[in-house]
Protein backbone atom coordinates (compact mmCIF):
# COMPACT_ATOMS: atom_id res chain seq x y z
CA UNK A 1 0.00 0.00 0.00
CA UNK A 2 1.63 3.80 -1.08
CA UNK A 3 0.51 6.25 1.35
CA UNK A 4 1.01 9.40 0.21
CA UNK A 5 0.11 12.82 1.60
CA UNK A 6 -2.07 13.79 -1.94
CA UNK A 7 -3.89 10.17 -1.17
CA UNK A 8 -4.54 11.32 1.91
CA UNK A 9 -5.32 14.98 0.67
CA UNK A 10 -7.89 13.29 -2.06
CA UNK A 11 -9.76 10.69 0.11
CA UNK A 12 -10.30 13.94 2.85
CA UNK A 13 -12.02 15.76 -0.32
CA UNK A 14 -13.97 13.14 -1.49
CA UNK A 15 -15.22 12.21 1.55
CA UNK A 16 -15.86 16.21 2.17
CA UNK A 17 -17.98 16.24 -0.72
CA UNK A 18 -20.42 13.53 0.46
CA UNK A 19 -22.84 15.43 2.64
CA UNK A 20 -23.74 11.88 4.49
CA UNK A 21 -19.95 12.24 6.29
CA UNK A 22 -20.25 15.89 6.45
CA UNK A 23 -21.89 15.64 9.93
CA UNK A 24 -19.53 13.00 11.06
CA UNK A 25 -16.68 15.19 10.09
CA UNK A 26 -18.43 18.33 11.94
CA UNK A 27 -18.82 16.25 14.97
CA UNK A 28 -15.43 15.00 14.92
CA UNK A 29 -14.11 18.21 14.68
CA UNK A 30 -16.16 19.35 17.87
CA UNK A 31 -14.76 16.00 20.04
CA UNK A 32 -11.33 17.08 18.72
CA UNK A 33 -11.51 20.70 19.79
CA UNK A 34 -13.13 19.59 23.48
CA UNK A 35 -10.86 16.28 24.11
CA UNK A 36 -7.89 17.12 26.55
CA UNK A 37 -5.66 14.72 23.68
CA UNK A 38 -4.09 17.02 20.93
CA UNK A 39 -1.70 16.02 17.99
CA UNK A 40 0.83 18.43 19.21
CA UNK A 41 0.04 19.24 22.41
CA UNK A 42 -1.00 23.13 23.81
CA UNK A 43 1.67 23.35 26.35
CA UNK A 44 4.02 24.65 23.15
CA UNK A 45 3.27 28.11 22.47
CA UNK A 46 2.56 28.47 18.35
CA UNK A 47 3.20 24.62 17.90
CA UNK A 48 0.43 23.52 19.92
CA UNK A 49 -2.31 25.62 18.51
CA UNK A 50 -1.85 25.01 14.93
CA UNK A 51 -3.70 22.22 15.37
CA UNK A 52 -6.62 23.62 16.71
CA UNK A 53 -7.02 26.31 14.08
CA UNK A 54 -6.34 24.05 11.19
CA UNK A 55 -9.70 21.86 12.92
CA UNK A 56 -11.71 25.12 13.73
CA UNK A 57 -10.90 26.41 10.56
CA UNK A 58 -12.66 22.94 8.83
CA UNK A 59 -15.37 23.03 11.38
CA UNK A 60 -16.31 26.47 10.46
CA UNK A 61 -15.94 25.88 6.68
CA UNK A 62 -18.42 22.55 7.26
CA UNK A 63 -21.02 24.46 9.12
CA UNK A 64 -21.14 27.22 6.91
CA UNK A 65 -21.19 24.65 4.14
CA UNK A 66 -24.16 23.53 5.87
CA UNK A 67 -25.92 26.63 7.16
CA UNK A 68 -25.51 28.31 3.51
CA UNK A 69 -27.44 25.14 1.84
CA UNK A 70 -29.95 25.29 4.41
CA UNK A 71 -30.45 28.96 3.57
CA UNK A 72 -30.88 28.63 -0.03
CA UNK A 73 -33.33 25.95 0.29
CA UNK A 74 -31.61 22.94 -1.74
CA UNK A 75 -31.59 20.06 -0.40
CA UNK A 76 -27.74 18.20 0.52
CA UNK A 77 -26.53 16.41 -2.36
CA UNK A 78 -23.26 15.80 -3.76
CA UNK A 79 -21.59 17.99 -6.02
CA UNK A 80 -21.70 18.15 -9.15
CA UNK A 81 -18.26 17.39 -11.29
CA UNK A 82 -17.88 20.89 -12.79
CA UNK A 83 -16.84 19.96 -16.06
CA UNK A 84 -20.22 18.04 -16.43
CA UNK A 85 -22.03 20.95 -15.11
CA UNK A 86 -20.08 23.02 -18.28
CA UNK A 87 -20.44 20.57 -20.95
CA UNK A 88 -24.54 20.76 -19.93
CA UNK A 89 -24.89 23.92 -19.54
CA UNK A 90 -23.37 24.14 -23.47
CA UNK A 91 -25.70 21.65 -24.33
CA UNK A 92 -28.38 23.50 -23.06
CA UNK A 93 -27.51 26.72 -24.69
CA UNK A 94 -26.59 25.12 -27.89
CA UNK A 95 -30.14 23.49 -28.33
CA UNK A 96 -29.20 20.37 -30.58
CA UNK A 97 -25.78 21.21 -31.60
CA UNK A 98 -24.12 18.95 -28.90
CA UNK A 99 -23.17 15.19 -29.71
CA UNK A 100 -22.63 12.65 -27.48
CA UNK A 101 -19.47 10.54 -28.35
CA UNK A 102 -18.14 7.80 -26.14
CA UNK A 103 -14.51 7.68 -27.20
CA UNK A 104 -12.28 4.61 -27.37
CA UNK A 105 -8.25 5.17 -26.66
CA UNK A 106 -6.40 3.50 -29.54
CA UNK A 107 -3.08 2.11 -29.06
Amino acid sequence: MNFSLESLYKWYRDVIRNPKYRWWVIGGSLLYLISPLDISPDIFPIIGWIDDGVIAGLLVAELSQVLLTRLKGKKETAPVDPVDAEVAANATAAEGSFVDVNAVAMK
